[in-house]
């Protein structure tokens, strides 16, 4: 498996050859850059010449025509002119084309490139609490999360998945102390192997366990002293505490688990890694910050302070590491996360796919991490996503102002999924319809989300989601359900290129962009930005309209020409199918 450089990344190369061919021989090396890019009056534009005739105080014109001059013989330019104050149009030769689009057909990568310096990156995200139901505000983590695993991965990163759940704190002795008082309270009433229906049964067990400790606690002072006493139980590591604390945490997981397989995300337990994990951490994480003097004591409580991070009176407002009365705050947790995460897992970058809201927090740890010698310059990086709003534009909340269900939302989409399947089907079992609408429902609520920057807000529409028209993923999932009907009928018609052939202004435009995949990867990967990705399938999926109209496959006027198009087809078929996976959704093979 080797990566073919798109055409862009040849001209690229050619151009630079040219441009260092026209100028002094004690030009840097960094002003030569073509800056080329595609064009809609040409197929690729560069610009380069205006800023470094600026630089030589020469004419860009000039400049220009010595680059054209200086351009090495090469088979993939087919033409170059000079135009306006001295940008360069440049056409490529279709056959070139072709031979690049024949390349990638034949890696199953599609010629995309592996990273040059793979590393080993820690990806925190998804954070549910344990004992409680994951709500629409855990949607945005986990996809962004999801999508940018798969898309690293998929360059060759060793990527190590870390679920920072909530499975430690006070409110674990109510809940223990109630349970020690009523044990069977979380039984099982009966074992179902749907896994659905289970998660739902476990969080209706936790949810009676959490109402009615709640109850007790808040009407009972007795119980609230035990509860109280229990926590200092879980803390010291008494037996029978422990194992009811695992027993919580086991039910949890087996509700986290359903809502995973619901919408579509694979995780492992061994990823699952929660507060817990670094409580005996914390002792020392504040021994090593107070006596190295990164953090101080302030009113009893271990402090760091930052000159730039001030309260709306001008005081400072620190980074609270331990609490005056002893305990420990998210702060040392995090911080004991971060010297597991670069010192045992060997990690060189470590994301956070964490609320935007939560930015000032993340920043001050990450400064704290670096001025205790724990965390290298750069090597943490904070992914912050933007709210879910609804179509008021205030945070997506219920009729009675609380937190929509991610289980309940997931549902809906399914439902509105089958009304468009349901539609279109021709000749699909009730089975099947219910299995599509799955696949498109759920790809229609990760897709709005992925195609969204993730720092912006967005609005949760589902009739907009799950529609045919616009940028949803059920317009590209009907995309390439229609190339894979075209090889339905296709019979002994077989894809096969042929460079000899002129292409058509829509079969151009179409193989243009397939060569786009590998460079919209690679930047994807760099800057994690998986919306990139998305806004290139959106586009693929639209040229391949103008083509599928244009272009007869099955009805060209030669079998060349037939054959030559159903390459185009198939390569577009696999390229949707690569990009949706790796943003996590499906793409069935009919709609």
């Amino acid at each position: 498996m080797a990566s073919v450089p798109s055409l862009a990344a040849t001209l690229h190369q050619c151009l630079a050859e040219a441009l260092s061919a026209s100028v002094p021989q004690e030009t840097p090396a960094d002003w030569l850059d073509p800056m080329l890019r595609r064009s809609d009056r040409a197929d690729f534009q560069a610009n380069g010449m205006l800023a470094l005739s600026k630089r030589l105080k020469t004419s860009p014109r000039e400049l220009a025509g010595l680059v054209v001059e200086s351009i090495p013989a090469n088979e993939e330019i087919a033409s170059v002119e000079v135009s306006g104050p001295g940008f360069l149009n440049i056409v490529v030769s279709d056959a070139s084309v072709l031979r690049n689009l024949a390349a990638r057909s034949d890696d199953e990568r599609l010629g995309v490139p592996y990273a040059e310096s793979p590393g080993t990156t820690v990806i925190d995200y998804s954070q549910p609490n344990v004992a409680k139901e994951m709500h629409v505000g855990h949607l945005r983590s986990t996809v962004i999360g999801d999508a940018v695993t798969k898309i690293l991965e998929h360059r060759g990163e060793t990527v190590i998945r870390r679920h920072h759940i909530g499975d430690w704190g006070t409110q674990f002795g109510m809940l223990i102390q109630y349970l020690i008082e009523h044990p069977h309270e979380l039984d099982h009433a009966s074992d179902t192997a749907d896994a659905r229906d289970e998660g739902e049964a476990a969080m209706a067990r936790l949810n009676r366990l959490y109402k009615d400790s709640r109850l007790l606690f808040d009407s009972d002072e007795e119980f609230k002293a035990r509860a109280r006493d229990r926590v200092v139980a879980l803390q010291a590591g008494d037996e029978e505490t422990r194992n009811l604390w695992h027993k919580i945490v086991d039910e949890s997981k087996t509700y986290f688990h359903a809502v995973y397989e619901d919408l579509d995300v694979e995780i492992h337990d061994e990823d699952i890694v929660g507060e817990s994990a670094y409580n005996d951490d914390l002792q020392q994480v504040v021994k090593d910050l107070e006596s190295s003097g990164v953090a101080v004591r302030s009113e009893g409580a271990l402090c760091v302070f930052f000159d730039d991070v001030k309260g709306p009176d001008g005081t400072p407002t620190p980074l609270i590491v331990q609490k005056s009365n002893g305990g420990f705050g998210y702060a040392a947790t995090d911080l004991a996360a971060i010297r597991d995460r670069i010192g045992k897992l060997g990690a060189g970058t470590v994301l956070y796919v964490v609320d935007a809201r939560q930015a000032l927090h993340f920043r001050m740890v990450f400064e704290t991490a670096q001025r205790a010698g724990w965390l290298p310059a750069g090597a943490a990086r904070q992914l912050a996503f933007g709210t879910v709003l609804g179509k008021d534009g205030k945070p997506f909340k219920t009729r009675e102002g609380e937190s929509v269900r991610l289980v309940d939302l997931l549902d809906e989409a399914k439902q509105r999924a089958a009304v468009v399947v349901r539609e279109k089907a021709q000749d699909l079992t009730e089975e099947e319809i219910e299995e599509r609408a799955a696949q498109v429902g759920i790809g229609a609520v990760k897709y709005a989300d992925l195609s969204n920057s993730m720092t912006r807000d967005y609005v949760f529409d589902l009739d907009r989601m799950v529609s045919l028209q616009g940028d949803t993923s059920v317009y590209l999932q009907y995309a390439y359900a229609r190339v894979r009907s075209i090889f339905r009928r296709a019979g002994e018609l077989k894809p096969a290129v042929h460079p000899t052939l002129t292409l058509k202004p829509a079969e151009r435009a179409l193989a243009l962009h397939l060569d786009e995949f590998g460079d919209t990867l690679t930047a994807v990967a760099e800057a994690y930005e998986p919306h990139k990705l998305a806004a290139y399938l959106y586009e693929l999926a639209t040229l391949f309209g103008p083509f599928y109209e244009n272009c007869p496959v099955l009805k060209a006027e030669s079998q060349q020409v037939a054959e030559n198009r159903l390459f185009l087809c198939d390569l577009t078929a696999r390229t949707l199918r690569e990009g949706m996976t790796l943003l996590g959704i499906r793409t069935p093979e009919r709609l």
